[in-house]
């Protein structure tokens, strides 16, 4: 299952944005280090079910009329200080808690209500646009301090003439979520000189820089949406590289009250409606929050959980089936189970993500939207329904 981590500074509205995404009871306050050790949950990426192009919906619980809802992990760690990496705050703790992490969502307070060490202040006094570099500086120089820690190993092993630097640097780092396939990538993007030995402080923290790049791709949250002033949120795009701007105050309002049976809506739609009796003050609020669903199409957090899943991490929903007619599994339910796969996966590749035995056992595939068998090498596409013929079936 994918990772996904929730950061930046205390009171940004991280815990919010998670249990709005989860539903998760966590611990929400305005004040520092609310939380301290890890929340994690299961959220969800949504995409459009195959379902809608036959005649009945799917028999999955995570559908809702062909809104598919396929599983992600999130977790939302301690808030960040200037100086985490020297172990400010819960700097250390935080870093290392997001080695994890497939890719990461910086929330950011958008209102500016808050400063630069997470404290309270007026909304607007603020500038958001500094908090912008903030994670990946820290991650930055976290990672930098390990690699320096280290150094002296990579020297010594250097001098054995079968040195492999690749491989050498991926063991190091490996215990911060770094590949093989990740070290050769960065390596082939830098100018460094061949002997370690030979290594400036700066080619250390180059590598950091392009490592941080490669592992932890980020989008912005531009959380409190509703309530900032005007001008932040374009201000803000312009200086992010990926932003998406969220009320995760108001998701958790609209999950609730669809919950209580008061609001239709499901998370990701672009609006709600208002279906039970509310008392004047919650109409207001929920008034409110249609203002930021109008403007930027939904609330903010599904779209960005999408846009992390879909857009960043480049995957794929593919829908693995035992029956290429009726789309169905051996218990006789339609479309039960759905996979996030890289881009340019193969139907083997799904095989695999269903079980090692599948896998291993992989004999042939079968598209069972266009009824025809598949070759090994196959690029499976959005959406796909795919029947995997193994000797493990």
């Amino acid at each position: 299952m994918l990772s996904l981590a929730l950061a930046g500074k205390p009171n940004a509205g991280k815990s919010t944005f998670y249990t709005a995404a989860t539903m998760a009871d966590v611990e929400v306050g305005n004040y520092p280090f609310t939380t301290i050790d890890a929340n994690r949950g299961v959220s969800y990426a949504r995409t459009e079910c195959p379902c809608l192009d036959r005649d009945r919906r799917c028999d999955s619980d995570n559908c809702r009329d062909g809104k598919r809802y396929v599983p992600v992990e999130l977790f939302d760690v301690a808030g960040l200080v200037p100086g985490a990496h020297e172990g400010r705050g819960l700097g250390n703790q935080f870093l290392d808690q997001l080695t994890d992490a497939d890719a990461i969502l910086h929330v950011v307070d958008a209102a500016g209500a808050t400063d630069e060490e997470g404290e309270p202040v007026e909304v607007g006094e603020h500038d958001p646009v500094e908090d912008l570099d903030f994670v990946e500086r820290e991650m930055d120089r976290w990672l930098a301090s390990i690699i320096d820690r280290n150094w002296e190993t990579i020297e010594r092993e250097s001098r054995s003439p079968d040195f492999d630097i690749d491989d050498s640097l991926s063991e190091m780092l490996t215990g911060v979520g770094a590949t093989v396939a990740d070290i050769a990538l960065v390596l082939r993007n830098l100018e460094y000189p061949e002997d370690p030995r030979e290594w400036t402080d700066e080619h250390r923290r180059e590598l950091a820089r392009e490592l941080r790049a490669q592992t932890k791709p980020m989008i912005v949250v531009a959380n409190k949406a509703d309530i900032a002033p005007e001008g932040n949120i374009e201000r803000l795009r312009e200086a992010a590289d990926y932003l998406v701007p969220a009320t995760a105050d108001g998701e958790l309002a609209l999950r609730r009250g669809a919950e209580a049976g008061v609001v239709e809506y499901d998370p990701g739609d672009e609006t709600f409606s208002i279906s039970g009796n509310v008392s004047d003050q919650q109409r207001e609020g929920l008034e409110q929050i249609r203002t930021v669903t109008e403007q930027y199409g939904g609330t903010g957090v599904q779209q960005a959980l999408d846009a992390v899943v879909y857009d960043v991490l480049d995957q794929i929903t593919a829908y693995p089936v035992e029956n290429e007619t009726k789309w169905i599994d051996g218990k006789g339910r339609m479309l039960p189970d759905a996979h996030l796969l890289p881009s340019g996966s193969t139907p083997l590749d799904l095989a695999y993500a269903v079980h090692s035995d599948i896998g291993e056992g992989y004999l042939h595939a079968v598209d069972a939207r266009e009824n025809r068998r598949i070759g090994e090498d196959h690029e499976l596409e959005e959406g796909d329904v795919i029947k995997i013929v193994s000797t493990a079936n």
